[in-house]
């Protein structure tokens, strides 16, 4: 079974902002695919199991807002005792422009806290991951503030397309492997 991982922060405040452009891709994996959440207070998560491309995958939403993603992702690693090889999480990145997707096997948190957080609840970078550009802030932007607004009107096009294209990255990841996905995916 895979684990995919979308990072993001819980409620209406946050649901559409750059941050949690990683909660938008499990929301579309999961009409996709039919596959119905519920909250586990357990796991500090919401997750939904089934099907996609022939694999058995929990879809995940971390209710411990960005900062603490670690602690939910290992609670579900744990209760079900997934491989590192067998995750995916789904994040944004500050270093890509929007509209650019790149698959990973390993890193660092590229400054990412949500990605430090499962870094340190793990115990290490080795874990695959998809890295969504939203791009930079413009100059005078505090990044907290660049992170938690909301797309402009040109990007939200771009990043609705980008939101696809991961869709179709870890449907790719599921049916070909992490090799051929990066092949496809990271142009």
């Amino acid at each position: 079974m895979y684990l995919v991982v979308g990072l993001g922060n819980p409620g209406d405040k946050y649901a559409e902002t750059r941050h949690n452009i990683g909660f938008q891709v499990i929301e579309r994996l999961a009409r996709k695919h039919k596959i119905k959440a519920k909250n586990y207070p357990k796991f500090e998560a919401l997750c939904g199991r089934g099907m996609i491309r022939g694999q058995k995958v929990m879809l995940a939403q971390p209710l411990t807002y960005m900062n603490n993603s670690g602690r939910a992702v290992r609670k579900i690693i744990d209760y079900y005792d997934f491989s590192l090889d067998n995750i995916i999480i789904i994040y944004d990145d500050l270093d890509l422009p929007p509209g650019k997707i790149r698959i990973r096997k390993k890193g660092s948190s590229g400054g990412h806290n949500g990605v430090k957080s499962i870094i340190n609840c793990l115990d290490t970078r080795e874990f695959p991951r998809i890295r969504i550009g939203i791009g930079r802030p413009p100059a005078g932007v505090n990044v907290v503030d660049y992170v938690l607004g909301y797309f402009s009107s040109e990007d939200s096009e771009v990043m609705s397309d980008v939101l696809d294209t991961t869709v179709e990255a870890v449907e790719t990841i599921l049916e070909k492997g992490l090799e051929q996905a990066m092949n496809i995916f990271n142009s």
